[in-house]
């Protein structure tokens, strides 16, 4: 049994807890949380600790899955934990993403931990998808469409926006672009061209509404370069109507072989009830290769690109491949 914490009890611990049941070889151990451990109801009954005792728990978990924002918690989070567990992360700010690698990869090397970083469906299971298609098809172009669904990091970094109550984000393609690539057209697509992002936002009573909208807008990484619309919304509406989780997308390459004249589109899409569920089920599978990858001696910095796709499997070599190859 591998046996699996989660530092974090919001919508991506309990899609963690959910994917955790699903998984025979696997146990977990007990959430972890900053918040008071007596105030915390999990669904799974798992024991509840604050943070402060994760330390004294090294010899008991296998891996920690951390479940923060990637805007402020995973970049303190996960290098401090990969001095103590192999961590496994669903850091999603691209821009950021080797500078990351590198402190986590720093502190899971001084430890002998894995430090998986950036698993989910993208970063994640897209950028497979990429690496696979560019490989194959070397003459090119990549692209990737989000949505229409409700981006967690970028809700979670409205919210900590001040005078922000509660917020949904909807990352949305636009529809022209996907058509032009589909068609095998090979578009110059800005960041802008493809994507928009509209924000159901709920503030506090006596916020500064212009001044809040303007801080989405102008938000580095997030919104800067996108065409954002901004909804003030009351509780009751986001309850009523942005309550759940949906998202999906889809990432396409265009390439040629031969003389040029054969054209080839290769793509890979999603559409999932639950971002966080589904999210938190590849950061399970990514535990798991954390564990087998720290066994065989593997330590530092790793991404799903490092990982073999066996690792990620509960089943054997011989049952992937009389069932699955």
């Amino acid at each position: 049994m591998i046996k699996v914490g989660i530092l974090g009890y919001g919508n991506l611990g309990r899609g963690v807890e959910s994917a955790l049941a699903q998984n025979a070889d696997m146990e977990l151990v007990g959430v972890f949380t900053r918040r008071d451990p007596a105030s915390l109801k999990v669904a799974s009954g798992a024991p509840v600790y604050h943070t402060d005792a994760a330390e004294k728990m090294k010899e008991q978990i296998d891996v920690m899955i951390i479940c923060g924002g990637s805007a402020t918690d995973l970049p303190k989070m996960t290098p401090k934990y990969a001095e103590m567990f192999n961590v496994v992360d669903s850091f999603d700010t691209h821009a950021h993403i080797p500078e990351h690698f590198a402190a986590v990869d720093a502190a899971a090397k001084k430890a002998g931990k894995i430090g998986l970083i950036s698993c989910g469906w993208d970063p994640g299971m897209f950028s497979l998808n990429r690496v696979y298609a560019n490989a194959i098809l070397p003459e090119g172009k990549d692209y990737t469409f989000w949505g229409r669904g409700v981006s967690q990091g970028h809700s979670d970094a409205i919210r900590r926006i001040e005078g922000v109550k509660d917020a949904r984000q909807y990352t949305c393609p636009v529809e022209s672009a996907v058509e032009a690539v589909r068609a095998g057209k090979n578009p110059e697509l800005t960041t802008r061209d493809k994507h928009t992002r509209e924000c159901f936002v709920v503030a506090e009573e006596g916020a500064d509404l212009a001044r809040i909208e303007n801080e989405i807008k102008t938000m580095p990484n997030y919104f800067d370069e996108y065409e954002t619309t901004v909804h003030f919304i009351s509780e009751e509406e986001l309850q009523r109507d942005h309550a759940g989780l949906p998202h999906g997308g889809f990432v396409i390459r265009a390439g040629k072989t031969g003389d040029g004249s054969r054209k080839h589109i290769i793509e890979y899409s999603l559409k999932l009830d639950s971002n966080p569920e589904f999210t938190g089920s590849v950061l399970v599978a990514c535990a798991r290769a954390a564990y087998r990858m720290n066994k065989e001696g593997q330590t530092g910095g790793k991404t799903m690109l490092d990982i073999a796709p066996a690792y990620l499997c509960a089943q054997s070599g011989e049952e992937l491949r009389a069932h699955l190859l």
